[in-house]
């Protein structure tokens, strides 16, 4: 058997402080400075810049001139266009996948429900990314990796977007929506699909509750820090 070609570090580090956005344990505004990602993920400055560079031209990162590297913080108006455009592009997700989804695709989407409902009131840092995923995964099905890579973007964003401006989903409802997309599908009903889709992003966007303040930032990196050695 081949040996697995192990993963660079740079790599590890953007995957590692991306789940860490998404997950909003890093939230919109914080500080990320190289010294200290590099010290707790022990790697160079170096590679951190390359992770946080990544980030940023996802829009999860920004830079501010003479201060450093932070948690992007979309404005108002940023936040209605990046659903507006999430609406569109899944739309054409669920018409992509009423034409050429198989058996497979739908077992897959319903084994991640299903990790989905493990986690549900248990965790909820991974019920946020998984409900992502799910969109994630839906657009990888549809066979076009342009639409999926944008879609993964715009997932992502929309973490930051519920984080900075109090909105979270709802996990209880989520997998229950994701369970009658599915359905949705199975049945190639295009039209019920997409209401349901259309029904679902506008209550996720529509969601509001009051959060427990973040973790400080030595807390966070500690906690995704021992990844990189584990």
């Amino acid at each position: 058997m081949t040996a697995q070609t192990p993963e660079p570090p740079s790599l590890t580090v953007y995957r590692l402080l991306r789940r860490a956005i998404i997950e909003q344990a890093l939230l919109p505004g914080a500080r990320l400075p190289e010294d200290a990602i590099g010290e707790q993920f022990g790697v160079s400055r170096t590679l951190v810049r390359q992770s946080l560079g990544r980030l940023e031209a996802e829009g999860l990162v920004e830079t501010r001139r003479n201060r450093g590297a932070f948690v992007a913080e979309p404005s108002l108006e940023e936040a209605k266009q990046i659903f507006e455009v999430r609406h569109v592009l899944e739309r054409d997700v669920i018409d992509r996948l009423i034409r050429r989804i198989s058996v497979i695709g739908l077992d897959s989407l319903e084994a991640h429900v299903v990790q989905e409902e493990r986690v549900r009131g248990k965790n909820g840092p991974v019920s946020i990314r998984l409900a992502g995923e799910f969109h994630i995964l839906l657009a990888e099905l549809s066979g076009n990796a342009v639409l999926a890579r944008y879609v993964s973007e715009l997932v992502s964003r929309c973490s930051l977007i519920l984080a900075m401006y109090r909105r979270r989903h709802s996990t209880d409802c989520a997998v229950d929506e994701h369970r009658q997309i599915i359905r949705a599908l199975r049945e190639r009903d295009p039209e019920a699909a997409k209401k349901i889709m259309d029904d679902h992003l506008g209550a996720v966007a529509g969601r509001a509750e009051l959060e427990a303040p973040g973790e400080d930032l030595e807390t966070v990196l500690a906690r995704y820090g021992r990844e990189m050695t584990g």
